[in-house]
């Protein structure tokens, strides 16, 4: 499916005039910083198509003539152009705001292709500088980029929708670059309830309640070495034991981390190993498409806090699974605690190492076409 960046024009790729927010004649023109550049990488490195769409107030009308329109846009295609940027798409609505007219932003009249076609709205977007764009994303289902260095123009409707606010073009094809690497699991069977939310571009924030407390410290160290954000509530049979909580916890992970990674195309794929205190742990790890474990780690405890030591093994082997990734795991040292914190937290260096995504790549890491 095809994924798409609407993209405003006045405000966003040239500068709006304060006085009358019209583009009327060349000395008008003028770029933002950064747009060429970034828009250039953008065609080069990303597989999005570009659609241009904006608002012209009254075009047509004799204050604002359409020969004073198109000579300011045929000169502005003709630079992007210049630069080996061609927009897939153009368009432009006429209307006034009085008009109500359905093909006026945040209306999709002029775009009913895009919500008919063969396209990828969920991991498209909509980057502009007002409002209106913001609301075009929520119409769509898009994500928004809200293009501004007006701090008043953060509103509810902003901090809803909007996955950045800035007015740097480079953040823009940085964050238009890495994609939208989330998931959202909601797991549901008789022993177990989970609900997990992972964000692989986070900054290792996390909220973490499996209803057992060395569980979800381990689970955190998750999070935050691997500097993913994640939210995970388990609600199990804990009144039988916990090995339903840590298998299905394991599954619903390893479903997230499966789901964010999507096409895998410009992650890095390989990660490994760390230290802690008397203990050595090396964790590697291929998303290569293919579930194994080895796993070369002894533990003389029974339980670590209300864990019980033999789940351990069955935790990586479930996350492995559902994740379509070969762990291979080991680990030897004198406490046991460590051990086990130190190969939670191998892995989770090891995922950060992995899940890395080269902005400027949009290769599969590997000779196969396939992962």
């Amino acid at each position: 499916m095809k994924k798409v960046l609407f993209i405003d024009r006045d405000g966003t790729v040239i500068n709006e005039p304060p006085d009358d927010f019209q583009v009327d004649s060349l000395e008008k023109l003028e770029f933002m910083p950064g747009v060429f550049r970034n828009l250039y990488f953008i065609r080069k490195y990303l597989d999005y198509e570009l659609v241009m769409v904006s608002n012209q107030d009254g075009l047509g009308a004799p204050a604002y003539p359409e020969d004073a329109f198109r000579l300011v846009q045929d000169k502005m295609l003709k630079a992007f152009k210049n630069e080996g940027i061609e927009f897939d798409h153009i368009f432009v609505d006429h209307s006034l705001p009085g008009d109500n007219a359905p093909t006026r932003k945040p209306g999709l009249g002029m775009l009913k292709q895009f919500l008919q076609g063969n396209y990828d709205l969920v991991n498209s977007w909509v980057i502009g500088d007002r409002q209106t764009d913001v609301e075009m994303a929520r119409n769509l289902g898009a994500r928004a980029i809200l293009y501004t260095s007006d701090p008043g123009a953060v509103t509810a409707v902003t901090s809803s929708y909007c996955s950045l606010i800035t007015n740097n073009w480079d953040d823009i094809f940085d964050k238009v670059a890495q994609g939208i690497r989330t998931a959202h699991i909601e797991r549901k069977t008789g022993e177990t309830t989970i609900d997990a939310e992972l964000n692989l571009d986070g900054t290792g924030n996390y909220k973490i309640d499996t209803g057992i407390g060395f569980f979800d410290h381990m689970i955190s160290q998750l999070a935050r070495h691997s500097g993913c954000d994640l939210k995970v509530h388990v609600k199990g049979d804990l009144e039988v034991d916990e090995h339903h909580t840590i298998e299905d916890t394991a599954i619903a992970l390893g479903e997230a981390l499966y789901q964010a990674l999507g096409d895998k195309r410009g992650i890095e794929r390989y990660g490994f190993a760390l230290p802690m205190d008397d203990c050595q742990a090396q964790v590697l790890i291929d998303f290569g498409g293919r579930p194994w474990l080895v796993w070369d780690a002894v533990f003389n405890r029974e339980k670590i806090g209300e864990m019980p030591t033999e789940m351990f093994m069955h935790f990586f082997k479930s996350f492995s699974d559902a994740a379509r990734c070969n762990l291979n795991i080991s680990a030897m040292g004198t406490n046991e605690h460590h051990k086990i914190e130190a190969i939670f937290k191998a892995l989770a260096r090891a995922l950060k190492m992995a899940i890395r995504k080269d902005v400027f790549s949009n290769e599969l890491p590997t000779t196969k076409g396939i992962l």
